[in-house]
């Protein structure tokens, strides 16, 4: 049996955080700004009290997130960040140079809102519209804990789409857009060219837009034509900004990225797969749009220490040994052909097994047909999550895209799927098996939790 963390919320977070979950999820949008707007008026408009950047897009968001605070923390800079969806408590949606806030900071920073929550929710009742959301209130949350902090910067990642999106209440001196693919489209739109509307809604007049490759060339259509209405400057991965060139190496990889201000030759980033060189690039080309305005390189020895350091739990992340464990929080198509692309990239398992658990709002038959290539076997399992296809639902439909029963096990437990895994990964004494963890971010946490692994 793997070993179990210790991560215990206190009481008044708990209660806290059952407060939040009691307004509407974090997965649904409300396309109005009305609110998040008029509760940080009444609390004095705190988010304007310093630098942000401002993050979108479908894949990379939370990594490219904490590379670029790295990068400004080591450039001398007291940083604010907000990433969603946290892995082991609420608290990490809101850290401070790095660190994911205590839990008697996460229940100030909600007291320090809740008043003028109060009175929002009143003000919107009577208008007949609803309250703030979980994801509204967690933001002015954010806000407020970065003024009270204060900090120089905050990098803010956008829960869903953008336009509408509660980070909009910021007016971010850098605009960062990932790669876009199909994803919540029930909110977003059930074309690449809707969604990447809804993303290119966090670009304004005055933010230099920093944007990565996109797949789909629809995607980077729309983003051009919004770049183009406003009149804004911009960074284009593969043009103005890219990676020169790639080495693959124990624990990361070795970069030389053009910026857009600079050259940096031979760093180490230590995280693995192309994917994340992309994100470093965006993280790198925002940091030197922040800091000068994009025409001042940034210090050689400074990247280098920020970009060997940075860490990205639940993000292609070796949690075990023996056999190798690796953890992805891959919970669409394109997050598991990363997933892939990474794990051949970087490992050479003679056998590879799955540890699969989906969320129900998910494609799963495609993430499925994706990792199957992959693997030689799949021990299909569920979070705890409320809203995680049951195990043997799941089985089914593995057995389906996987053409061979005998590849597919399933276990309602979690702990006995890792076992299970585990013992297949090793089966007739290979030593050179390996096990990859994908499908929701809740699976990675609750797997990390299992296995005792360290960080937020």
């Amino acid at each position: 049996m793997p070993p179990k963390s210790h991560r215990v919320l206190s009481p008044e977070l708990r209660e806290v955080y059952a407060a939040l979950l009691r307004r509407a999820p974090e997965n649904r949008i409300e396309p109005d700004l009305s609110r998040i707007r008029r509760v940080m008026e009444l609390m004095g408009d705190p988010q304007r009290s310093y630098r942000t950047v401002r993050i979108a897009g479908t894949n990379g968001k939370t990594t490219t997130a904490r590379i670029l605070e790295r990068i400004l923390r080591e450039a001398g800079l007291r940083t604010g960040r907000t990433t969603s969806p946290h892995l082991h408590s609420p608290a990490e949606r809101i850290a401070i140079d790095g660190e994911a806030i205590d839990d008697e900071g996460f229940v100030q920073a909600y007291e320090d809102v809740l008043p003028f929550a109060l009175i929002v929710d009143e003000e919107s009742a009577a208008a007949g519209g609803p309250p703030l959301t979980f994801f509204e209130y967690l933001t002015a949350m954010a806000f407020q804990a970065f003024a009270s902090a204060p900090v120089d910067v905050a990098v803010v990642e956008t829960g869903l789409g953008g336009t509408w999106d509660a980070t909009g209440v910021a007016d971010p001196d850098v605009a960062v857009i990932t790669p876009i693919g199909l994803d919540h489209q029930e909110y977003l739109g059930d074309t690449i060219e809707l969604i990447a509307g809804e993303k290119a809604g966090i670009l304004t007049e005055r933010a230099i837009a920093v944007l990565g490759a996109q797949v789909e060339p629809e995607a980077m259509d729309v983003l051009r034509e919004r770049v183009t209405e406003l009149g804004a400057e911009a960074a284009v991965q593969d043009e103005q900004i890219g990676v020169i060139a790639r080495t693959p190496g124990v624990g990361g990889q070795m970069l030389t990225i053009q910026g857009i201000a600079g050259r940096y030759e031979e760093v180490f980033l230590s995280l693995l797969g192309e994917h994340q060189a992309s994100n470093a690039l965006l993280a790198v080309a925002a940091a030197e749009a922040l800091l000068g305005g994009g025409t001042i390189p940034l210090d050689g020895e400074m990247l280098s220490a920020a970009l060997s350091t940075v860490t990205s739990p639940g993000r292609a992340e070796v949690v075990r040994q023996s056999p190798t464990m690796i953890v992805d929080a891959a919970h669409n198509p394109a997050g598991a052909e990363t997933l892939v692309a990474t794990v051949r990239e970087n490992f050479r398992f003679t056998r590879t097994v799955g540890i699969v658990g989906i969320l129900q709002e998910k494609d799963a038959e495609q993430i499925l047909a994706v990792l199957e290539p992959l693997l030689d076997q799949v021990v299909v399992t569920a979070s705890s999550s409320p809203r995680a296809i049951p195990a043997d639902v799941l089985a089914d439909l593995a057995r389906d895209v996987f053409d061979d029963e005998d590849r597919v096990v399933d276990t309602a437990s979690l702990p006995d799927a890792i076992q299970l895994a585990v013992d297949l990964a090793e089966q007739e004494g290979d030593q050179f098996g390996g096990v990859v963890v994908a499908g929701s971010v809740t699976l990675a946490a609750e797997v990390r939790e299992l296995l005792g692994a360290e960080g937020e």
